[in-house]
């Protein structure tokens, strides 16, 4: 299937997610499927609005077709994170990866994958692992030794995104051409970044975060707002939060503890003297082990979340343009089920099935962060594409 891909989250969408769609579209003539993560987010956390609308608004901003990132790989570390967007993508048969990042030079971001991929490397790390840096830094200061100073690129998220997804497409040895445009310090070609329309609107600042974004998804984003579905705020679970993590023994949290470094006992002793989950994230954050980190793990243990199977087992579709539903068309020929509908569930073997089980409780949790009461549950499996 001749088409170009993108991974993403879009929380919210904004210029810049605009002009890179567009931009990818324009380059090669091609019609872009979007791999987007559903409603949490790789930082650790809850979208600022649930996935369908999101999606709604890729596909009114260049997008073709978007299909869901399940929880287990959009809200991990960003080598799992870009691995599950990368086979996900190659899943629906695309060819091509188009990423931003912040050096722009796609040799210097192959170099650095390369590199990482050596199988003596990972030696290097726990060599600078031993002496107290975290494993970004560690990582980052073992690449140096290697390849010199261009492994600072490391030292900027979108690089470092990039970088995984160059890794994902050799490790997996897809049949995958990658193109990268530089994003400047304000996010995509100097637009305003999704954390400061996230920002806005928990000001509730709303006409200032709509003029930082495309009019279209603007529009979706106060038609939400209207109807108490956005901005979904996880301060509503707040409690709920807190009730789960103080249930929980200390080897309970272990499960939950992906670097197996121990972090799960600072976790539980921070449980113990804090009142707030940002206490807890206080707490527990070190040199060793960032925010982020910490973040994800505390989402991890309140969902439940499972590793994840060594392949995502279906390709659920969120939206659709005409040039989109043509291509599902052809991704039926790729092998990976393609779930068009909530009953297409009932086709896929217990794996799958239960994954998908596990995603729609996760909506409804999703649901209580809403600003008005949640509607009741089972959204996931009432919920068609949007098709535009």
């Amino acid at each position: 299937m001749d088409a170009v891909g993108v991974v993403c989250e879009f929380d919210p969408m904004h210029l810049g997610h605009e002009r890179l769609l567009r931009q990818a579209k324009a380059d090669t003539g091609l019609p872009v499927v979007c791999a987007m993560s559903g409603n949490y987010i790789q930082r650790g956390g809850m979208a600022c609005l649930n996935k369908f609308a999101r999606a709604e608004m890729a596909v009114l901003c260049g997008a073709d077709l978007v299909v869901e990132l399940p929880t287990p790989w959009a809200m991990a570390t960003a080598e799992r994170f870009a691995d599950g967007g990368v086979s996900l993508l190659a899943g629906c048969g695309v060819k091509h990866l188009y990423f931003g990042s912040e050096c722009g030079d796609i040799a210097a971001l192959d170099a650095a994958a390369e590199a990482l991929l050596r199988e003596e490397f990972q030696a290097d790390i726990l060599r600078e692992l031993q002496t107290g840096l975290s494993y970004a830094v560690a990582r980052q200061a073992a690449l140096e030794k290697r390849i010199g100073g261009s492994a600072s690129l490391l030292s900027q998220p979108n690089n470092t995104l990039a970088v995984e997804y160059l890794k994902a497409i050799r490790r997996r040895e897809l049949p995958l051409s990658a193109a990268t445009v530089r994003r400047t310090d304000g996010g995509h070609h100097g637009a305003a970044s999704a954390s400061q329309i996230r920002k806005l609107l928990g000001r509730g600042e709303y006409d200032a975060a709509f003029a930082l974004m495309p009019p279209r998804a603007a529009e979706i984003l106060r038609r939400e707002i209207q109807a108490g579905l956005a901005p979904v705020d996880s301060k509503h679970l707040e409690t709920a939060m807190l009730t789960r993590f103080r249930l929980l023994s200390e080897e309970e949290f272990v499960p939950y503890d992906g670097g197996g470094e121990g972090l799960y006992r600072r976790v539980y002793q921070a449980v113990q003297r804090s009142g707030s989950v940002e206490e807890i994230l206080t707490l527990a954050t070190t040199k060793r082990y960032p925010t982020a980190r910490v973040r994800r793990m505390l989402w991890a243990a309140f969902l439940n979340l499972e590793p994840p199977p060594a392949e995502i087992p279906y390709i659920r579709v969120l939206a659709a343009t005409a040039d989109g539903r043509r291509l599902l068309r052809q991704m039926r020929d790729h092998g990976v089920p393609v779930l068009t509908k909530p009953a297409d569930v009932g086709l896929l073997g217990s794996e799958a099935q239960s994954l998908f089980t596990r995603e729609a409780r996760r909506t409804d949790v999703f649901a209580l962060a809403c600003p008005i009461n949640p509607s009741v549950c089972g959204e996931d499996w009432r919920h068609t594409p949007v098709m535009v």
